[in-house]
């Protein structure tokens, strides 16, 4: 027999929000009322008759969407009125008292005994907030939230991920600088937060974190990611902190790899890039899965990338991202999740360039020597069990095993610097959710659990540079000269419960970490020959997070939201260890903590969708990364508020003769600023972010032709020279000038174009899919700025040609 697990998921995920009540079926005697209900959307009828009436009704916004009600007008009781509006909806009711629920129709055979108690198909529970993140459920989130699919992907001809969250409201993606400067690291900040190798959002790879150590080291200096291998990624840039905390103040990004079919299939494609001043750049990915007649299915998903990128030397790449998926479900209460994941990658780092070089030759490299590698390998296991019709358990573990090392040479090319660093993570997620029925309300309450481990070994090599060749010398022969090991061991405990009352989604949430994180210098002979003295460092930290997130559904296309949240960030591990000598902990640095609000409004009707959204985010001390020589630091008090709007809009609403014509737009307004006390920084921006980003977009699919003409625009960003001295102190200085070593000084705005065209020839022959465009039509030169090793202007991305060209079996 075949199995149908999703399309009951699918339907679970509709009947999330019904509700019931355990009560004998008895109805109360009602008398007739004088009613005036016009024809419209069933949802809106219903909620009119409830005002109308002595009903009180319950029924799932997704249940009843899209379903049109008949006109009900004149003197009756309410049950018949009931039955006018139902009918032919493919519904039906259950009613005690005055207290109806609408749910579906039973299936032919059903058995129903006239009662309000659950029948197994009534009410499921949600349990995972993320899901499969389809469009019912992204639209009654209660928080900023944006899902862009792989056919979006694929028409913005993304090579990587950056590609995509770019034209993402609220996020900014910093092009790859620094030691963050090759095409394995992912450069992120969500609503003006630093954008250096991502470090404050939690991101996932179908709900697993994809940092080496989440707690530790959240940075993603390799991001174990590949956009050929997604379906799609989900930003969720509010209301997350409870269940996926911490570090996510900046919200949660999850990965969603490309699912399991029902049917057996295949997929091969590939994307060929160039630009007039670099080598060529591909990618090949390739699919094929399927789902036996037992239940079992399996999918293997690959993606590699290889080639040169747009800098004339040292900018070579070889990726190679291979999973594993299978899914069980052996009954109709059990489903099992098995996924391997292998990750490797060598990406070479060209390297920033001093103001005098980036003028002569913006292309060139004067780094020969400089690479990032990494591995991963990570397995990840999942048991979801239906134990009774209103409750549900569930049961996540993972283990993570990561290697990164990067060579490096100093600013003065005199030394090349090896650091290899190996990470360990377990963890073991169980969640109980369950449906309670309480009056006129439904609440799902979730309890979860974390139990984390995380171990760590960082070391560092030298040679030098002589003639630009690697060669041993005195102080810079090889040895380990810093060798470095700590681990993390945190628990974690969440409630929350959803409550929906009439119109209302109301969901308050508390987590509580439990943070235990050390760090130990080992005695070694250092790079200057004298030894290294033991380090040991340690910090608790025991921090509750409490949240509350509001829905009010004005309809089924339009939707108000507003939430608060707080987030938290532990000490990593380099910040533990963080100047200082003996056992003083991480230089004075603290633990940060921030609060979190938004405010907004989601509308969508099928021809145009719009989103609104106010926030404001109010840190106490916020941590800032500075530069190589100073590290980090609590800079104080910052401030991060501003608008993120977007609007999709089919042009055919408007004249038939404009069908297949679709055009979207995106606003982010970020003012992110330094509030504390430090004279002549009060107010002024935070580094690496544009206050203003906007996004458009034209889409036309005419037969078998598909058309896009897309547009990107950021302005200036600051990258001051702050005035922070090696201690940590401040001298009161913003120097936005441009600095001669190309570390300092305003970055200016830009404009991209990018334009594609493609046809797909259909099953006939194979569903080959041909396309080809151009980003940065105009080619645009702009560029972004580093402070760490690798410090310097980096051109950014010039008009780059690509083919791509896909299969589907």
């Amino acid at each position: 027999m075949k199995n149908n697990k999703p399309q009951r998921a699918l339907r679970s995920l509709a009947l999330a929000l019904a509700v019931a009540a355990v009560a004998t079926h008895t109805h109360a005697e009602q008398a007739p009322a004088a009613l005036q209900i016009p024809a419209q959307p069933l949802s809106s009828a219903l909620a009119q008759l409830g005002q109308q009436t002595h009903l009180q009704l319950f029924f799932s916004p997704e249940l009843v969407a899209g379903k049109q009600a008949p006109a009900v007008s004149g003197t009756l009781p309410p049950e018949p009125a009931l039955q006018q509006l139902l009918q032919g909806s493919g519904l039906t009711y259950e009613m005690s008292q005055d207290t109806v629920v609408v749910k579906p129709l039973p299936a032919a055979g059903t058995l129903t005994t006239g009662s309000l108690e659950l029948a197994p198909t009534d009410v499921k529970v949600v349990g995972d907030w993320l899901g499969d993140a389809d469009q019912s459920v992204v639209h009654n989130h209660p928080g900023a939230r944006t899902v862009v699919r792989r056919e979006a992907m694929v028409e913005h001809g993304a090579m990587n991920v950056r590609d995509v969250l770019r034209g993402i409201p609220g996020v900014q993606v910093q092009d790859s600088n620094g030691t963050g400067g090759s095409d394995l690291s992912l450069n992120v900040g969500v609503r003006g937060l630093t954008s250096r190798l991502s470090p404050r959002s939690t991101v996932l790879i179908d709900g697993v974190p994809a940092a080496f150590a989440p707690y530790g080291q959240p940075q993603l200096s390799m991001a174990p990611i590949s956009s050929g291998n997604l379906d799609s990624i989900d930003v969720v840039r509010g209301a997350g902190s409870v269940r996926y905390g911490p570090q996510n103040v900046g919200g949660v990004i999850n990965f969603v790899t490309r699912a399991i079919p029902e049917q057996a299939s295949a997929e091969l494609a590939t994307t060929l890039e160039t630009s007039r001043h670099g080598g060529w750049k591909h990618t090949e990915s390739a699919f094929v899965g399927g789902t036996a007649d037992n239940g079992m299915g399996v999918a293997l998903l690959y993606t590699g990338v290889n080639g040169n990128g747009y800098r004339s030397s040292n900018n070579g790449n070889d990726i190679d991202d291979v999973i594993l998926k299978t899914h069980w479900a052996p009954t109709d209460s059990d489903e099992f999740w098995l996924n391997f994941h292998y990750y490797d990658g060598r990406a070479d780092m060209p390297g920033g360039l001093t103001q005098a070089q980036f003028d002569q030759d913006p292309y060139q490299s004067v780094r020969d020597h400089d690479y990032f590698a990494g591995r991963r390998k990570d397995v990840s296991f999942k048991w979801q069990r239906q134990l009774d019709d209103a409750t549900q358990f569930e049961v996540l573990t993972y283990y993570t095993d990561s290697f990164r090392g990067s060579a490096i040479a100093a600013r003065d090319l005199g030394t090349l610097s090896s650091y290899p660093r190996n990470y360990h993570t377990f963890a073991i997620e169980p969640r109980l959710s369950r449906i309670f029925f309480a009056g006129p309300t439904t609440q799902e309450v979730s309890v979860g659990y974390r139990y984390l481990k995380e171990a760590m070994r960082e070391q560092s090599t030298r040679l030098g540079l002589v003639d630009n060749v690697p060669t041993p010398i005195a102080g810079s022969d090889g040895h380990v000269f810093q060798d470095r090991s700590g681990g993390t061991e945190a628990s974690a405990y969440y409630i929350d419960d959803k409550i929906d009352v009439g119109n209302w989604t109301i969901t308050p949430g508390i987590r509580f970490e439990h943070i235990n994180t050390d760090w130990r210098d080992r005695p070694v002979l250092g790079a200057n020959g004298r030894p290294v003295p033991e380090k040991n460092r340690s910090i608790t930290s025991n921090e509750p997070l409490p949240a509350l997130s509001v829905m009010y559904h004005l309809s089924d296309a339009w939707k108000l939201f507003a939430n608060y949240e707080t987030s938290f960030g532990s000490l990593q591990y380099f910040q533990l260890g963080q100047g200082g000598s003996g056992d003083s902990t991480a230089n004075g640095l603290e633990p940060e903590k921030a609060k979190t609000y938004e405010i907004g409004t989601r509308y969508d009707n099928g021809d145009w969708a719009a989103e609104l959204t106010a926030f404001y985010i109010d840190f106490d001390d916020e941590l800032q990364y500075i530069s190589n020589d100073v590290g980090w630091t609590n800079l104080g008090a910052t401030q991060h508020q501003g608008i993120e709007a977007s609007l999709r809009y089919d042009l055919a609403a408007l004249d038939p003769r404009l069908q297949g014509l679709s055009a979207n737009a995106g606003f982010t307004y970020t003012r992110a600023t330094y509030e504390g006390e430090i004279p002549g920084f009060k107010g002024r921006d935070l580094p690496f972010y544009s206050r203003q980003v906007v996004t458009a977009g034209l889409r036309y699919q005419i037969d078998r032709w598909t058309w896009n003409l897309d547009a990107y625009a950021q302005s200036k960003q600051r990258a001051p020279g702050t005035g922070i001295n090696t201690d940590g102190s401040f001298n009161g200085e913003y120097i936005t000038e441009p600095s001669a070593d190309g570390q300092y000084g305003d970055i200016p705005g830009y404009v991209t174009w990018h334009a594609r065209g493609g046809y797909e020839f259909g099953p006939q022959m194979s569903n080959l899919k041909l396309a080809a465009g151009v980003k940065n039509l105009f080619d645009k030169q702009y560029y972004t700025r580093s402070s760490d090793n690798n410090s310097g202007l980096y051109l950014g991305e010039p008009r780059t040609f690509y083919v791509q060209a896909s299969v589907g079996f």
